[in-house]
């Protein structure tokens, strides 16, 4: 099995509410061979991440309805059935305490959205698939 045929069995949810980067990173990541599912706000993002069996979910922090440290708190306090295997945060804060809190709720890392080309978007998000496997 060669590599551009075992990322497509990878499913990669993108939580972002700014249409523009949720549009990107859809584009990027599915042409890179990806499964890509998205959610444009808090709620949808919490029901989708609570059914679970995403091998990587890219977690925008500040977002409508609910933020995504409320989404991580509601998924520990209540995990979903079908795990989701790793969870970046998407951020353009860089504030660490958020990051810190991120963590110890159990996110692998983080991506400032500014510093972050698409290709070096591709490269962790491989990077985070490679240690999760």
């Amino acid at each position: 099995m060669d590599t551009a045929s075992e990322s497509t069995t990878k499913k990669i949810l993108v939580v972002e509410d700014e249409v523009f980067l949720r549009d990107l990173y859809l584009e990027v990541l599915t042409d890179a061979g990806f499964t890509v599912d998205t959610a444009s706000d808090g709620e949808e993002a919490c029901t989708k991440m609570k059914q679970g069996g995403y091998d990587l979910v890219l977690l925008d922090i500040m977002l409508p309805k609910k933020d995504g440290m409320q989404i991580l708190k509601e998924l520990k306090a209540s995990p979903p059935v079908s795990p989701n295997k790793s969870i970046l945060i998407l951020t353009n804060l860089g504030q660490e305490a958020v990051i810190s809190e991120g963590i110890a709720l159990g996110v692998r890392g983080y991506i400032i959205k500014s510093d972050y080309t698409p290709d070096q978007l591709i490269a962790e998000v491989q990077r985070v698939l490679a240690i999760a496997s």
